[in-house]
C-alpha cells in the first residue's frame, strides 16, 4: 500500500516541478527555429563532443568492471543512461537498469556493483573539482576560443591541471583531508542551525580507497577517462556558445556548464528537465550570453546531451536485449534448433535394431 501512495506522491511533485517549469521549457525549445542561423557543422560538432564524452563513460566503466568485452558495455551504459533522463529521480534506475543487463551478460555480481559505484563516486568527484579550475581565474580567464588552435591549447592546459589535481587526491592523503575539512567547515558553518557534521575526511579516505581497490593498476586511464567524460561534455556546450556568436568568458561558461551538471541530479523530473533549462540560460546570461542566444545555446546542447541519447538508449536496450536472449532461456532463432550429433543418432538408430 505504502509503495503506490509513493509512486503516486512522486508523479504529483514531479508534474507540479514540470508545470512550474514550463515556461523555460517553452522558451527553449522555441528556439528550434533558429538553429539555422548557427554557424554551419556546429551541430554536429556538438553531437560529435557528447559521443566522445559517452565513449569516455563506456571505458571508465570497462576499465572497472576489469575489462570484459565492449558491446555489453557499452549497450548496458547506453541504456542505463537513457533511463535515467526519461524517469524522476532516474539516477538509480538507471543504474540498476544497467547492473540487470550487465548481469545477464553474464557479468559477476559483487565486482559488478563495486565497479559501477566506484565509476559513479570518480565521475561525480571530477565532476565537483571542475570549479576549482574557475575559481582562480574566473574574471582574469581568456574570452571563448575564436581559432582552433587556440581552443586546443586552453582544452590541454585544463587537462594537465585536471589531472594534476586528480592524481594528487588519488595518491597523497593530506590534500584530500584539507579538501574535506574545508567543505566540512563551509557547511557547517552555512548551516549553522543545523546539527554540525564531523568526518568527512575520513569518509573522503575511505571513499578513496574504494576506488582505489576497484580500479587497480587502471587508475591513471580511469582518472584521464573521468577528465575526457566531463571536459568533452563541456566541450559541447562551449561550441554552443559560440556558435550564436557569443565571446563570453569560457571560464565563466564553465561555472554555468557546472550549476546544469548539479541541477540534472534533482530527483522531481527525468534528468532535471526544465530546471537545467532553466538554471543554464540564466547562468549564460549572467556569464555574458544575450537571453534570446542562452535559450538557443541551452537548446543546441541538451539536444544532444539529453534528447538524442533517448533513442540511442533504446537501440542499445534493444541490441543488448537481443544478443543475450539465451541466457534468459529465450534461445535466437539460430539456437532454437539444435539437431543431435550424427554419432547419437546412429546410436539411437542400432538400438531400435
Amino acid at each position: 500500500m505504502i509503495a503506490p501512495l509513493r509512486r503516486t506522491a512522486l508523479l504529483a511533485i514531479t508534474g507540479i516541478s514540470l508545470y512550474l517549469v514550463a515556461p523555460a521549457l517553452l522558451d527553449t525549445f522555441s528556439s528550434w527555429q533558429r538553429l539555422r542561423d548557427i554557424w554551419p557543422g556546429a551541430v554536429a560538432l556538438i553531437i560529435a563532443f557528447e559521443i566522445a564524452s559517452l565513449a569516455c563513460v563506456c571505458l571508465l566503466q570497462r576499465l572497472a568492471l576489469r575489462r570484459p568485452r565492449w558491446l555489453p558495455v557499452v549497450t548496458s551504459q547506453l541504456a542505463g543512461n537513457a533511463a535515467a533522463k526519461i524517469v524522476p529521480g532516474g539516477g538509480a534506475a538507471g543504474s540498476a537498469l544497467q547492473y540487470g543487463m550487465l548481469r545477464r551478460a553474464g557479468l559477476p555480481g559483487a565486482s559488478t556493483a563495486s565497479g559501477l559505484t566506484a565509476v559513479n563516486l570518480l565521475t561525480f568527484a571530477t565532476l565537483l573539482a571542475l570549479p576549482l579550475l574557475a575559481a582562480p581565474a574566473v574574471l582574469l580567464g581568456p574570452a571563448i576560443p575564436k581559432d582552433l588552435l587556440q581552443g586546443l591549447c586552453v582544452a590541454l592546459g585544463a587537462l594537465a591541471i585536471l589531472f594534476a589535481v586528480g592524481a594528487a587526491l588519488l595518491i597523497a592523503d593530506r590534500p584530500l583531508r584539507r579538501v574535506g575539512a574545508a567543505i566540512q567547515a563551509v557547511r557547517n558553518w552555512l548551516l549553522r542551525k543545523r546539527p554540525a557534521i564531523s568526518g568527512l575526511p575520513d569518509h573522503l579516505i575511505r571513499e578513496r580507497d574504494l576506488i582505489l581497490g576497484v580500479l587497480g593498476k587502471n587508475r591513471w586511464e580511469a582518472l584521464a577517462g573521468s577528465i575526457g567524460r566531463w571536459l568533452l561534455d563541456y566541450g559541447a556546450l562551449l561550441v554552443a556558445v559560440r556558435a550564436v556568436g557569443s565571446d563570453s568568458r569560457a571560464l565563466l561558461v564553465l561555472l554555468a556548464f557546472v550549476t546544469a551538471q548539479v541541477l540534472a541530479q534533482i530527483p522531481v523530473t527525468p534528468g532535471g528537465l526544465g530546471f537545467v533549462e532553466a538554471g543554464l540560460t540564466a547562468m549564460l546570461v549572467l556569464a555574458g550570453v544575450g537571453v534570446a542566444d542562452a535559450a538557443l545555446a541551452t537548446f543546441a546542447y541538451r539536444l544532444a546531451s539529453y534528447w538524442l541519447p533517448l533513442p540511442a538508449g533504446a537501440a542499445a536496450w534493444g541490441i543488448h536485449t537481443w544478443r543475450y536472449r539465451e541466457r534468459q532461456g529465450l534461445p535466437r532463432r539460430s539456437q532454437q534448433l539444435d539437431p543431435q550429433p550424427h554419432h547419437e543418432q546412429r546410436r539411437r538408430y542400432r538400438d531400435k535394431e
